[in-house]
């Protein structure tokens, strides 16, 4: 699309309670849990610099948050490991702070998704933005985030990353409503008409998910302005972009790559394994525990039949 703005800036929101993971999260930002060694925040913001991304506004809930602290020098940590001769580990820390220009902004409540992404605006301004979010990792040879700044450059608009799940699963995701309903081809563009939060497989006008990824256009602050809170007194993203998709081109794009959704228990250690079995150092050791835990499971132990270790309870 000739004369195309440049997208230079993304919004993480990283600012909410993490109820899904409690009580791991009481204490420590989810975004700040480790998936193969490394904070679900990283991965978002190393997913944004990949991409092109110069700025990355973290949206957080206060200015004290480890997320911060995570991403800032760290002198005394960095002299240490000097003094130890642990090059390799003074340049992994080091490199924390150089990814992007990191800029930090407080959502003081948590009023939805689209609340904390409006909390971002005077940071984007009257710039077209990216959206990620840390609790979805997306492994992929060229970042998901690229992807839909390609497909922008292509044919402008605002989108969205979706995929086709099964029908047992619509009814964790939002689902997007398309002009037409014929299956489509990978990393290729649909044209959005409506987008529908959890529904009933019966009643989910498409299979097409959304995967926490988009890019918007500024025209989304005056759809964030005109949401309406939900019963919870929460403003949707998902609410946002329906009244977007009204006055302005909204796409879907079907993106190539394996998703890992880390919100829940049973997704964060999915990620875990899958991310931890692409560390050549780990693989081989992980895939023989698994033998061993196969093994136990096929023949697992007998109860003793001695008294003395009989176990009881009170």
């Amino acid at each position: 699309m000739p004369g195309h703005q440049k997208i230079v800036k993304a919004v993480i929101p990283a600012a909410g309670f993490g109820t899904r993971m409690l009580p791991a999260t009481k204490a420590l930002p989810k975004e700040m849990l480790p998936v193969a060694g490394k904070p679900l925040i990283q991965y978002a913001v190393e997913e944004a610099a990949a991409s092109g991304v110069e700025t990355v506004v973290l949206v957080i809930r206060n200015h004290k948050s480890l997320i911060q602290a995570h991403f800032s020098r760290d002198h005394q940590l960095e002299s240490f490991l000097e003094n130890r001769q642990q090059r390799p580990a003074v340049e992994l820390v080091r490199r924390l702070a150089d990814f992007a220009n990191i800029l930090y902004v407080e959502q003081e409540k948590p009023l939805g998704l689209a609340h904390a992404i409006s909390c971002a605006r005077s940071l984007v301004g009257k710039e077209p933005f990216a959206v990620l979010l840390p609790d979805v990792i997306v492994v992929s040879d060229e970042p998901v985030t690229h992807q839909l700044i390609h497909a922008h450059e292509q044919h402008g608009g605002s989108l969205v990353a979706v995929q086709e799940i099964e029908p047992q699963e619509v009814e964790r995701y939002g689902i997007v409503r398309v002009e037409r309903s014929t299956a489509f081809p990978l990393s290729k563009s649909v044209r959005v008409t409506g987008l529908v939060e959890k529904p009933s497989a019966d009643h989910a006008p498409s299979r097409l998910g959304i995967f926490g990824r988009y890019l918007l256009e500024p025209a989304i602050w005056d759809a964030i302005a005109q949401t309406r809170p939900d019963v919870r007194g929460e403003a949707q993203l998902t609410e946002a972009l329906n009244l977007l998709c009204k006055e302005r081109p909204l796409y879907g794009l079907i993106f190539e790559g394996q998703h890992y959704d880390t919100g829940d228990r049973l997704g964060y250690l999915k990620a875990n394994i899958a991310l931890s079995l692409r560390d050549p150092y780990l693989q081989q050791p992980i895939l023989e525990y698994f033998s061993h835990l196969s093994k136990r499971a096929e023949n697992p132990p007998q109860l003793s039949s001695n008294p003395l270790c009989t176990v009881s309870g009170r």
